[in-house]
């Protein structure tokens, strides 16, 4: 049994891209590699087929996580069934995976910070247009995040 788990956020090049590097690194320590899918993809096709912001790298690299290798991708019909979890950074992008949910879709929409409850934030901020200081709070917050995604895991995996 694998578990997949789809990171979302408008554009795909600052939020989600360093929720995926984020949670892959968790799982990866944790030895579930092979039986977690990640990936993510925006709501928005601005950035389709480029790299994560530079900011949103040099962030995730003082971090030692690497977020080169990604590429900017839109959500579609097909994620709804090939992920068990779409989590949203934003109420607004999950808004709008809500309207694109097909009937059928057996993915859980929700927002990523429903897995770090203790978060004094419900939505994880666009970093785009501020300083450097909310890429680090992003990536702050993610790994509060991934760490609750995690242990959800754990209970599900056999």
């Amino acid at each position: 049994m694998s578990v997949g788990v789809l990171f979302v956020c408008l554009g795909n090049i600052c939020r989600s891209p360093t929720a995926e590097a984020v949670f892959r690194r968790q799982v990866a320590d944790a030895g579930l590699a092979a039986r977690v899918r990640i990936d993510s993809a925006g709501t928005g096709a601005w950035h389709l087929g480029k790299a994560p912001d530079a900011r949103a790298q040099a962030a995730a690299r003082q971090r030692g996580y690497d977020l080169s290798a990604l590429r900017a991708r839109r959500v579609h019909a097909g994620d709804f069934s090939d992920f068990d979890y779409l989590l949203a950074m934003d109420r607004e992008n999950l808004a709008v995976l809500q309207r694109m949910q097909p009937a059928g879709g057996r993915a859980r929409l929700a927002l990523a910070l429903d897995f770090a409850p203790a978060a004094a934030l419900r939505e994880v901020p666009d970093p785009y247009y501020g300083g450097p200081e909310g890429f680090a709070q992003v990536l702050e917050l993610l790994e509060a995040a991934g760490a609750g995604l995690l242990e959800e895991l754990r209970g599900r995996l056999p």
